[in-house]
Formats: C-alpha cells, structure tokens, sequence
C-alpha cells in the first residue's frame, strides 16, 4: 500500500520506556516497533518520552515530554495513586485534559488505538472508531464507583472493539462494558529470541531459580516465607530482579540484583536459569515476563490467580500452587532435569503456538482496525 492510502492511526498511552533498558511500558514499544513496520498504516504516538521507530510521529510536544517522563520516573500514574492519592489525582486529571486535546486536534486519524481503558475517559465527542487495549490493572479500575458509566458515556458514539491482552478479562468487560463495545481477545506476542534461547539444564549441583518483578508485597506475596527452607543453605539459590517500589526487607538467602535490562536475562540468566517463580498476589493481567520465561523455554511456578491459569497449564506447561506444601511440591519436582525440560519444551511450544511474534500480534490489531475502517468510507 503506498504511503498515500496508509490507514492513519493514533496510538495513545499513558507509560512508555524511556530507553531499551527501562522496564516501564516495554511492550508498548515492542508493539510500536512491530506496528511501524507495517506498510498498510502511518502510525502517530502520544506517550512519555521513549525511543521511536523513524517511521512513527510522536505528538507530544517538549512541555508534555517533560512532564510526562517526570511522571515515569515517579512510577505512573497507578503508582502514585497507590502511594500518593492527591498527587495522583492531578496527574491524572492533567494527563486526561492534555490527551482530550490531542484527540481534538488529530480527529482526522482513522482510528484511536488506546492502550489502557483509563485514557478512553479523555475521548472528544466525535465518531472516530476506538481499539481499546485493556490490560490488568483496568480491571481494578472499573470497581471504582463511576468509573464503568463514565467510560460507558465516553465511548458512546465511537465504533469500539475492546482488546483484553488475556482471556480471562473477556467475560467481566463484555459484562461491564458489551453494550457500548465489542470485545475481542488480542494477545500481545515476544521477541523472536526469546523462542530462539538455547536453554541447557542438566543436573548441576547448583540450580538458580529467578523472580523478575517489580518489588512490593504484594507482587513478591509469600515469597521470602514460602521460600527459605528450599533456598536457605542449599543447593538452590533464589535471585531477585527489579525495581525496589516499596521498603521490602530481603532475606540474607536472597541475591536481589536491582533492576535488570531484557538484553541481560536473554543472553545470560533465562540460558542457565532452572525456572521462573511468581508469588504474586498483585491483581495480574498477563504478565509479559512470564509469556518469555515460557518462550525460552523456562518452567514457572506460580500462585493461583486468573491472569496465571490463563497462561499456565498445571503440570503441563507450568505448576500451579495455592499454598506452601504445593509450592514446594512444584520446585522439588521441577528440580528434576527431565521433567524440568518437558515442562519447559511444552511452554515454549504453546507460546509459539498460542502467541507468536510482536509481528503477529501486529496483525491481529490490523485484522481489528480493518472490522472498523469500512465504517470511515476510507481507505480499503
């Protein structure tokens, strides 16, 4: 498709990373990356400050990339009204205010893709169609008294599709939000090299398993609790990556590493790593981490919660556990080369299958914008 007839489309967000290292907002720059390198839309970006493809226009100016990459490096929006409710309420008062006038601005693009359903509140009184990515945290949000209505009106009018990136949320949006939106399972994909890792387990007196998260309560849950007497003095070491959000004491048994970048877990930790653990008891969507632990081919084992048993088959492609005797069940028995290495095969087949690429996924929201563009008269 020549440049002439690319299918214009506004992208919004509200995180973004500011570099390839920063943690917040990856996969929004993955899905810009793969969504660039389609000849068949001109994709225009309004988000934080990040590193874009040469293709794709952000339309932030320098007042609102200074304002919004001081907001990330506050945590976001989510974080700061956890921790500072006032202060977060601005923010996102003045986030929405400066999005509506984006959207005002720029209503000739065919369509609004809009990652998170917190931003779809800033939608002008038009009829441009609307691809809303709805993720875990909405789901949080459309409990808050008003919020379900005030979406409901904002979107009225707008053709809208609404893209839960797992599929356990498909049946509470279409209940909150079906009559003014269709809603459409779209997974978010990896990196190829993620299914390309060469993965070498062998029955090495020494097994290190990973926790690769953000670092609060309740995403680390039981962890430290659950874990000392499989990882304390033995041999079995636990090591801790991310962010430290909230004042969480480690346990001397723990090797905590701080944040650390896609390119080190890839090329050095996911290869010689045993598997992956998650405690969490954070109200998860779909755990990105968790979707290239199982492409390289890495046995998780996770708490109970929707957003794992949407991706984890106990004992098949994972081990699922809802109290201390069955976590440690699962690392004793994943402790095991052989069936370390089934379990691991079998994830990597599902992700491959099940998900694929950012190309893929790339797809999959061109296959949605093209359900709504014919109601524009554009461009077929």
């Amino acid at each position: 498709m020549s440049p002439l007839t690319r299918l214009p489309v506004l992208m919004a967000s509200t995180s973004y990373p500011a570099n390839e290292g920063d943690w917040k907002g990856l996969f929004i720059l993955r899905l810009t990356e793969a969504l660039a390198r389609r000849d068949d839309i001109r994709l225009q970006i309004w988000s934080p400050p990040g590193p874009l493809p040469e293709n794709v226009e952000s339309l932030i100016d320098k007042t609102q990339a200074a304002w919004l990459g001081r907001l990330m490096q506050e945590g976001g929006i989510a974080h700061l009204l956890r921790n500072r409710p006032i202060r977060g309420l601005r923010a996102a008062a003045k986030f929405l205010l400066n999005l509506h006038e984006v959207f005002k601005r720029n209503a000739d693009a065919s369509i609004f893709h809009i990652n998170w359903l917190q931003c779809a509140l800033a939608l002008p009184g038009n009829d441009r169609p609307v691809v809303l990515t709805a993720l875990g945290s909405d789901m949080q949000m459309l409990s808050i008294p008003g919020v379900r209505l005030w979406l409901m009106h904002a979107l009225r009018g707008h053709p809208t599709t609404i893209c839960p990136n797992a599929k356990w949320m498909v049946a509470p949006l279409a209940k909150a939000l079906g009559r003014v939106a269709n809603i459409r399972y779209v997974p978010f994909g990896v990196d190829e090299r993620w299914l390309n890792i060469d993965r070498v387990i062998t029955n090495s007196p020494v097994q290190r398993w990973l926790v690769v998260s953000r670092l609060t309560k309740d995403k680390l849950g039981p962890l430290f609790t659950w874990g000392e007497s499989l990882f304390s003095g033995s041999t079995r070491e636990l090591h801790l990556f991310g962010p430290m959000q909230e004042e969480v004491p480690i346990p001397e048994y723990v090797f905590y590493h701080g944040p650390i970048t896609p390119d080190a877990l890839a090329e050095h930790w996911f290869p010689q790593a045993h598997g992956l653990v998650t405690l969490s008891q954070h109200p998860e969507g779909r755990p990105q981490v968790m979707l290239e632990a199982m492409a390289a081919g890495l046995p998780i084992v996770a708490t109970r919660l929707p957003a794992h048993e949407d991706l984890l088959t106990h004992q098949v492609t994972g081990w699922l556990c809802d109290d201390q005797a069955s976590f440690t069940s699962g690392i004793e028995a994943l402790s095991v080369a052989e069936l370390n290495r089934k379990i691991g095969a079998q994830a990597a087949e599902w992700v491959a299958a099940n998900v694929g690429t950012w190309s893929d996924c790339a797809q999959r929201y061109i296959d949605v914008y093209r359900t709504l563009q014919p109601r524009l008269g554009g461009p077929e």
